[in-house]
């Protein structure tokens, strides 16, 4: 497991972000695990959390010349992963969506920078997909390319069929979905710590019940 990955499991249970004991998940699963991206509130677990997003990225050596922030949550995630990026020698402009079209001022479904070229989409997790879609069609509308999308977990969980929500983004798109973390990499994490092992048995069961292969 890479460093940096470790470090973000280790840095999400010290913020309580990753919390363990059993969570009714929104497909009615009892999860022994639970992620919340939104206690990442306040400046420093937002910069913490935006250098991981950036290491991701530049790790994965995904090709792209801007990042889109899908509101509401993409919305910081962007704006906190191009300042990352930049203190690592990459400047790169970004931009996020509105809900609803702008009728004055500047108008339009957009702000930030113009969509153009590869765009990389950042988001805290995929469910159903359904986010992600529409920031692809947004940005293929706008003549650019969607060429990747970013996530801080992959719970790697199958969803109504056999394939995980990451999963048929991928198949569905063609386009790479690069994870912080992978519920792999929780698994590799709790085995390192003799104090998880009751937590370690539960996920890795999980896992064996819900969880998908690695393509």
């Amino acid at each position: 497991m890479s460093s940096f990955r470790q470090d973000f499991i280790r840095f999400a249970v010290q913020k309580k972000v990753l919390c363990f004991g059993e969570f009714v998940t929104k497909a009615g699963r009892l999860s022994p695990y639970f992620f919340n991206a939104g206690l990442f509130n306040d400046g420093a677990s937002l910069r913490n959390l935006s250098q991981f997003f950036a290491q991701a990225i530049l790790a994965s050596e995904v090709p792209f010349d801007m990042l889109f922030g899908p509101a509401y949550k993409g919305i910081p995630l962007a704006a906190g992963t191009v300042i990352a990026l930049a203190e690592q020698g990459r400047n790169v402009p970004y931009c996020f969506n509105r809900k609803e079209a702008k009728d004055h001022g500047e108008g339009g479904t957009t702000v930030g920078a113009k969509l153009h070229g590869r765009v990389l989409i950042i988001d805290d997790v995929i469910s159903a997909g359904t986010s992600v879609r529409a920031s692809i069609e947004l940005i293929r509308a706008a003549g650019a390319q969607p060429c990747g999308v970013v996530i801080a977990l992959d719970r790697m969980e199958r969803g109504q069929g056999d394939l995980s929500a990451v999963q048929e983004v991928q198949r569905a798109f063609g386009i790479p979905v690069i994870a912080i973390a992978t519920l792999d990499d929780l698994l590799g994490y709790l085995q390192g710590e003799a104090e998880m092992m009751q937590n370690l048995l539960a996920v890795r069961s999980y896992r064996d019940q819900y969880g998908v292969k690695n393509e």
